[in-house]
């Protein structure tokens, strides 16, 4: 198997052939230093110019190549201290020009350069299939406690009856084991999607893949009540102030990937802000049909300098630093509002919001465009 990708391969007879014009060349050859098994690495041939010529041995195996030569020269290919390979040139004539050392030079630079390349792509390629392989075990072996906690939940909701105090803690695990069940799946597909050219082009926003995304239309009032009630059991159990709205919107619209932005949002808030702070989540009707949703926290302001940061992918404030994450939340979730033709900005105090809200703390204010059009 030759260790080298065809685009490499048609590379070098690009670059050997420009050789033609040079009568004083007898023959040049590519070798690439190949690693076996055991013992030293051997160089393998792996390109010849003219391309009609005899078969090629590996240099390992034909020692008499190695015996000095005025009518041969060898050019490294090397990365610093890594021999990746060599080009043996055969010439007519002992009188080597200048012009066409320069020349065989400048093409072992290049190719040089290319099989580097080629090399890293090769084991980058070799690492991700590792990976992908190993996400697609992980993915399959998280399917079998997510199926377990569905059917405990399930027995225990029978138990407890309709009239049980406990049946709505219940109903919220059965809600995030189907939330869980669909990241699962989405994790799945994109462990199955090939990656294209279009992997390397520059980054795109940073969005969730179409199994996230509700279809149009969809009431956000269903999917906005399960992470509400999360939101308040996170507050019970931390003792501490949580600020519901009063009732639930009637806008519809790619609901999933709204309640997202909001998940990202009331995790940040509970997470980075003092523990007896108070967190709320505010509904206000805007222009033309749209909505705007607030998540607020009583805490301590971001200062100034980061409010602009803490957007970018990878960045975190200061007051996070030290804490688990991995600095996308925020990203997501404006380029997630911006993708549904609305917008996510960071409002100092809440105050400045509503006149009920804390005069300290941070409020993060989505707004959304006007709600779609009920189903006929």
């Amino acid at each position: 198997m030759i260790p080298v990708s065809e685009r490499f391969l048609s590379l070098l007879q690009h670059q050997l052939s420009q050789f033609v014009d040079s009568p004083q060349l007898r023959s040049l050859v590519v070798y690439v230093a190949h690693q076996g098994t055991a013992g030293p690495p051997s160089l393998l041939p792996v390109g010849q110019w003219p391309a009609q010529g005899c078969h090629l041995p590996s240099l390992a195996q034909d020692s008499r190549l190695r015996l000095p030569d005025p009518q041969r020269r060898w050019l490294p290919l090397r990365h610093h201290q890594r021999l990746l390979g060599a080009m043996q040139v055969e010439s007519f004539v002992g009188d080597w020009p200048e012009p066409l050392l320069l020349r065989l030079q400048s093409v072992a630079l290049c190719l040089t350069d290319a099989l580097l390349l080629d090399l890293e792509q090769q084991a980058l390629a070799s690492r991700l299939e590792r990976q992908e392989q190993q996400l697609r075990l992980l993915v399959h072996q998280l399917r079998n406690p997510l199926a377990a906690l569905r059917t405990f939940a399930q027995l225990l909701q029978r138990r407890l009856g309709p009239q049980s105090d406990h049946r709505e803690l219940v109903e919220g695990l059965l809600t995030e084991e189907r939330q869980l069940n669909r990241y699962v799946e989405a994790i799945s597909e994109l462990a199955g999607r090939e990656a294209g050219p279009a992997a390397l082009a520059a980054p795109q926003p940073l969005l969730l893949p179409p199994s996230l995304s509700g279809p149009g239309g969809q009431p956000l009032a269903e999917i906005l009540a399960p992470l509400l009630q999360r939101a308040a059991a996170t507050a019970a159990l931390a003792g501490r102030p949580w600020s519901a709205p009063a009732q639930l919107p009637s806008w519809r619209g790619d609901s999933g990937a709204v309640a997202e932005i909001l998940a990202n949002l009331l995790e940040n808030a509970f997470r980075y802000s003092p523990a007896r702070a108070a967190v709320g989540l505010r509904l206000d009707p805007a222009e033309a049909g749209g909505l705007w949703l607030t998540v607020w926290d009583g805490g301590a302001a971001i200062p100034e300098a980061e409010r602009s940061l803490i957007f970018e992918r990878g960045q975190r404030g200061s007051s996070g630093r030290q804490l688990p994450g991995t600095g996308l939340g925020l990203a997501l979730a404006r380029d997630l509002a911006r993708e549904l033709g609305g917008d996510l900005e960071l409002i100092v105090p809440p105050r400045r919001i509503a006149a009920e809200l804390p005069d300290q703390g941070n409020a993060f204010r989505l707004s959304l465009p006007p709600a779609a059009p009920p189903p006929a």
